[in-house]
């Protein structure tokens, strides 16, 4: 597979507001592991604006409601079980921006949504940002995804995020768009760009939508192909995409890179709005 991440770095600085991501950030292990994604995100880190703050909407902060981080100091949450302990003794020790969270949760309005201090880094967030600001020297909050509404309704909450770009604030969407775990092949997820013939069908079908600037099939998707039902088994890592898709403005481009299968049943598809 060609590098994808060289053609899109030359647009970066030209970008007159800061570029909005997605990022498949797979497995945990990538916060310690040596590999072509964490190469690439790092590459991808170093040639944005560097941001006044980031702003990440998490798989693994599923809720009913909506809730913000608000603490000065967020916790690094170790949110999966059965890895090394080299994992767990990972830190991530960014400051938060109560400031920016107050600002989301009005932003939002009227959506009501809650500032709270019990949530903290999941690894959907801290795992790519050890990798892509190891300083960890940039004011991070999080923003959960509310699990009882429709895709439809986080595409647009996600637009009333739109005038953060303008200040600086770096909004991530972290998931991964092929996503079904019950069927990873654990004794190939070593092999380079592995997938299942159905995963391959969704990855093919969900680039061509992200390159078309085509979203509305992608909210409808509980009604398209049953590959793509099998990669979306639950909504979970996929939301944080529309997050990032509904930030697109008319006149910016569209870029994929780690576009790779992992385990059969992974994607790492990984997209830049700029």
């Amino acid at each position: 597979m060609a590098d994808l991440l060289k053609d899109i770095l030359p647009f970066l600085s030209k970008s007159e507001t800061m570029p909005v991501l997605f990022l498949g950030h797979g497995s945990p292990m990538n916060a310690i592991e040596e590999n072509e994604f964490v190469e690439n995100f790092r590459k991808l880190a170093s040639n944005l604006p560097t941001p006044s703050s980031i702003l990440c909407i998490s798989a693994h902060w599923y809720t009913r409601g909506t809730f913000i981080t608000a603490t000065e100091r967020p916790k690094t949450i170790h949110d999966f079980y059965g890895f090394p302990k080299e994992l767990y003794a990972v830190q991530y020790p960014a400051h938060g921006n109560p400031r920016l969270a107050k600002e989301v949760k009005q932003l939002l309005q009227p959506v009501y949504s809650e500032e709270t201090d019990e949530w903290g880094l999941d690894h959907g967030t801290w795992s790519l940002l050890k990798n892509m600001y190891p300083e960890a020297n940039i004011p991070v909050i999080q923003m959960s995804i509310d699990g009882t509404k429709p895709a439809s309704y986080h595409y647009e909450l996600a637009k009333q995020l739109s005038s953060l770009r303008n200040k600086g604030v770096l909004i991530i969407g972290s998931g991964n768009i092929v996503h079904n775990l019950r069927m990873v092949d654990f004794q190939n997820m070593n092999r380079d760009d592995y997938g299942f013939d159905w995963a391959r069908e969704a990855r093919s079908l969900f680039n061509q939508y992200i390159l078309d600037k085509n979203h509305q099939p992608m909210l409808d998707y509980k009604n398209l192909q049953s590959a793509i039902q099998m990669a979306v088994p639950t909504p979970d890592h996929y939301l944080p995409l529309l997050y990032t898709l509904s930030l697109q403005e008319k006149k910016e481009n569209t870029y994929l890179f780690n576009d790779k299968m992992v385990g059969g049943s992974l994607s790492m598809t990984s997209v830049v709005i700029a």
